[in-house]
């Protein structure tokens, strides 16, 4: 537990930091087929202002990162913001989630700079659908990506898989196979409601059935994950080196224990990700906030936290597409 607590009494120590709104893929379920129209340069948060922004978020409590974007290894240098954060020392830990496109370029320079551990967002095993899924790309892109992340040392990599019915749920069982045979760490995430998602109620499946599914593999066993600091449970078959991990956003929603605040590409701080409130931390800063001010602010928006978010009743976030958020 932290010092830095929300009006509910949850302690908040994490922040997920979206660095850029581009993305080099267009998935279905996270970005219409034009894209979204992109923030002007002069208005995403400098390398320098980020850093700033973490320094009084850390002197709060705050002490582990998550870089996002969009996609955030197509923003130029992303190495030197992971070198800056990395000298603030009370963060203790810093990941990226990632589409994997760029990784294998990436990987060992992020490592060296202090990235701790990356997730790998992947929906399918066979190339013609990840093409479908994401609308571009290459699938032996992001495995070669994987596949050098592990190298450099930035473990436990972890896959996303955002389950789809009708989709990719008929690769269930090869994603869990994979944590057998290859030893990967998987986690299948409930498919969102969110605004930009061109998908339908259709498309959603409940862990609940991911789970029953998974049966023909095994049964799953509890395990302890040390790394991380999101909702996923973590299990594993007999035997298995790697995990099976399942995030339940819709049917079991975990807002009773949220760790996390948000901060978006043009400096807004959002206390949830399914909320449309937010705190303009952007202009407190060029408009010379001091320290003082800037935690001030953030104190504050952490005690506007909601209890939860509505995703049950069908009420999805739609001031902001989901790439623009940070996931």
């Amino acid at each position: 537990m932290t010092g830095l607590s929300d009006s509910f009494q949850r302690p908040i120590n994490y922040l997920r930091i979206s660095v850029t709104d581009r993305c080099n893929l267009r998935c279905i379920y996270c970005m219409p087929p034009g894209g979204v129209r992109l923030m002007r340069h002069r208005d995403i948060l400098s390398y320098e202002e980020i850093r700033t922004l973490v320094a009084a978020a850390s002197r709060l409590g705050i002490s582990k990162l998550r870089l996002t974007g969009g996609e955030p290894l197509v923003r130029a240098d992303l190495p030197r913001l992971v070198a800056m954060l990395a000298e603030i020392e009370t963060i203790d830990d810093i990941a990226l989630t990632t589409n994997g496109m760029l990784l294998e370029k990436y990987a060992a320079e992020m490592k060296r700079a202090g990235l701790r551990r990356v997730n790998v967002s992947l929906d399918t095993l066979r190339p013609e659908r990840f093409r479908m899924i994401t609308r571009r790309g290459n699938l032996e892109d992001v495995l070669k990506g994987i596949d050098a992340a592990k190298t450099a040392g930035l473990n436990p990599v972890k896959i996303n898989t955002v389950v789809m019915a009708g989709i990719n749920d008929d690769e269930l069982l090869g994603f869990a196979g994979k944590t057998i045979d290859e030893g990967w760490h998987v986690r299948f995430i409930e498919l969102m409601p969110l605004s930009g998602n061109e998908l339908t109620a259709s498309q959603f499946m409940p862990v609940s059935e991911i789970r029953k599914r998974l049966e023909a593999l095994g049964t799953l066993e509890t395990a302890f994950v040390s790394a991380g600091n999101g909702p996923a449970k973590y299990f594993r078959f007999p035997g298995a080196a790697g995990t099976v991990g399942f995030i339940t956003p819709v049917s079991e929603h975990f807002c009773f224990k949220c760790n996390r605040l948000r901060l978006t590409a043009d400096g807004k701080l959002r206390p949830c990700l399914l909320s449309e409130q937010e705190t303009d931390l952007k202009q407190l800063l060029r408009h010379g906030s001091s320290a003082a001010e800037l935690e001030e602010a953030i104190t504050r928006a952490i005690a506007s936290k909601p209890k939860e978010h509505n995703l049950s009743g069908g009420e999805p976030a739609r001031n902001r597409p989901y790439s623009q958020v940070g996931g």
